[in-house]
């Protein structure tokens, strides 16, 4: 059963940081970093820029595995991510490193798979709080992004509703000095 999203507010209220003008630097994690994290990356930082925040946000993401290191997005979520006017185009697969969780302020895994291996990688001093992204999103009741790989261009679109409800809501939190 999933929380009452008041619940799931709660959760990263204890992210709160004082500072309000520091940098932010964000990851987002899926498996192979090609379909919902990169998407995830274009829309948060096309969101920052349309909000005023780029300054104040630094983004980024990265797959729990290495199947794809080296590759652009898949070429159905830059269609669909670009059809809304977000370009991935310039995005790269890469894996997960250790050091990520000492150069990011927060590692947002996009379902609880994802959160699962990267609580195993961390490393026990690590500078990062590690959170599923849909704590983020107001009105979604689901913790996992789906992933849209192997189904029909459909599930990328719907992905894309998702992350853009997760990215709304991660900036709130930021421009409310909850990060």
């Amino acid at each position: 059963m999933q929380p009452p999203l008041s619940e799931k507010s709660a959760k990263f209220d204890e992210v709160a940081v004082n500072e309000t003008s520091r940098k932010i630097r964000v990851l987002f994690v899926c498996t192979g970093n090609i379909c919902r994290s990169p998407t995830a990356e274009g829309v948060f930082r096309r969101l920052a820029e349309l909000e005023g925040l780029s300054e104040r946000v630094e983004a980024d993401s990265a797959g729990t595995h290495g199947y794809h290191v080296g590759e652009p997005p898949d070429s159905r979520a830059q269609g669909e991510a670009a059809e809304r006017g977000y370009d991935l185009s310039s995005l790269v697969a890469r894996r997960v490193e250790a050091d990520d969780f000492y150069r990011f302020d927060l590692v947002l895994a996009m379902d609880r798979g994802h959160h699962r291996q990267l609580s195993r990688l961390a490393p026990s001093d690590a500078r990062a709080r590690l959170h599923l992204f849909m704590e983020f999103a107001s009105g979604v009741a689901t913790e996992d992004v789906p992933d849209p790989y192997y189904g029909a261009r459909s599930g990328f679109e719907k992905v894309l509703d998702m992350i853009e409800a997760g990215a709304e809501g991660l900036l709130a939190a930021i421009k409310e000095g909850r990060l």
